[in-house]
């Protein structure tokens, strides 16, 4: 199945899918504070003519998320932004695991001419320097082996606060694991700049 392209379809809103986990799902939150519709919302206020699809499911692996992407793809997609790794990270799953699972939803992507972006996620260092190095590196090297761009750290404003010694659990719910509605705001507003820019240059090339 090949991407609509934008421009045969202009009078009709860009379908972005975010392919990601509870981060992307908005876990604990009200339907109008997840990260899908805050990042509709921002993206639409800056003139951007989107729908964003919320294609995340709550405790998904990056394997997960290549086993379902026949289902993702059954609807058409313009583009992709793909967020995930988080619960690959909290299992402790090998990073090179998590890289091939990674290849493949970018390679298949690739194969159907739908444009992706991917966002990635610091890891701790609590599983050790190599572990964390390589689970760092793998986001960096498929953005460059496929040629897409790349949102480093999908969680930048709680990195920020701490790499500064300050406490950001007024961003976080109490599971200290996913953003309240602040910290969502923050993260669409850091990686929301970035996304209107892959969506121009989607709606550019396909016009």
């Amino acid at each position: 199945m090949l991407a609509v392209p934008v421009g045969a379809i202009a009078s009709e809103p860009l379908r972005l899918v975010a392919l990601g986990d509870s981060l992307t799902q908005g876990y604990g939150l009200p339907s109008d504070e997840g990260f899908v519709p805050q990042l509709e919302g921002w993206l639409q206020e800056q003139g951007i003519d989107v729908v964003v699809i919320n294609a995340g499911v709550s405790g998904d692996t990056t394997a997960g998320g290549l086993s379902r992407m026949d289902w993702t793809l059954a609807e058409p997609v313009d583009a992709m932004l793909v967020i995930l790794g988080g619960n690959d990270l909290l299992r402790g799953m090998n990073p090179q695991a998590s890289r091939d699972n990674l290849d493949g939803i970018l390679s298949r992507l690739g194969r159907e001419g739908i444009p992706a972006m991917l966002a990635g996620l610091p890891a701790p260092g609590n599983y050790g320097p190599e572990f964390q190095l390589a689970f760092e590196r793998m986001y960096i090297d498929l953005a460059g082996i496929h040629d897409v761009p790349l949102y480093p750290n999908f969680m930048q404003p709680m990195t920020e606060k701490a790499d500064a010694g300050q406490s950001f659990s007024d961003l976080m719910q109490s599971d200290h694991i996913h953003p309240n509605a602040e910290g969502v705001s923050l993260i669409v507003k850091g990686i929301g700049p970035e996304i209107k820019a892959f969506l121009e240059t989607v709606i550019a090339e396909s016009s």
